[in-house]
């Protein structure tokens, strides 16, 4: 479920608004978004995987995830781990089933 939108990173952009799919956010003029509808997000990790500031964080589990056990989430973990995070190389290329759709064509 979201739980936090860092105003200390966000820069406004709203993306996060337009990737939800359950139209969880509000957009606020000169704020960052307010999370309006909780109760909707259905944890999907939209918000957070195209957030560019990594500014949200979205817990998987009933309790948010804390880095080394210190009580601060980890913001950009979830886009990191699947390789869109920052410093991160696309691997997309050495995927078996992209190799199959070169080969093909």
């Amino acid at each position: 479920m979201i739980e936090i939108v860092d105003a200390g990173r966000c820069t406004g952009c709203n993306i996060c608004v337009r990737a939800c799919p359950t139209n969880v956010f509000d957009t606020v003029p000169d704020r960052p978004p307010r999370i309006a509808r909780l109760s909707d997000c259905q944890t999907c990790f939209m918000c957070e995987l195209y957030c560019p500031e990594d500014a949200l964080f979205v817990a998987p589990q009933v309790e948010a995830t804390s880095a080394g056990g210190g009580g601060k989430p980890v913001f950009g973990q979830y886009r990191w781990a699947i390789g869109w995070g920052r410093e991160k190389r696309s691997t997309a290329n050495e995927d078996a089933s992209y190799e199959l759709l070169v080969r093909a064509h």
